[in-house]
């Protein structure tokens, strides 16, 4: 069933905003929203874990849990989510620290 999704892809290569553009809407700079099945949101965050490098990207979706929504990161950024008790939250690391592992 399809479900509507949010990528927020900061620092990417040209052609991965435009395999995004394929899918979903651009409706600001980086800043991707669509209704896609599991499986394109699967592989289009494939796409873009591949493709990051430098950049960082986020990906949020609905989820069976108490928020509505779960959260998938990918490259180096400042904000990290953290599972505290089933609740997502976001850790701020320090500005020129590496971010943690991908949640």
């Amino acid at each position: 069933m399809p479900s509507m999704i949010v990528i927020s892809a900061t620092a990417v290569p040209d052609h991965l905003r435009g395999a995004l553009t394929r899918w979903l809407l651009e409706v600001t700079p980086e800043l991707y929203i669509g209704t896609v099945s599991a499986r394109v949101r699967d592989e289009l965050w494939a796409s873009v874990t591949a493709c990051a490098a430098e950049g960082a990207a986020v990906l949020a979706y609905p989820a069976a849990n108490e928020q509505g929504f779960a959260l998938r990161t990918a490259g180096v950024r400042r904000r990290t989510p953290i599972d505290f008790d089933g609740l997502t939250l976001i850790a701020f690391g320090k500005r020129n620290q590496e971010a943690a592992k991908p949640f």
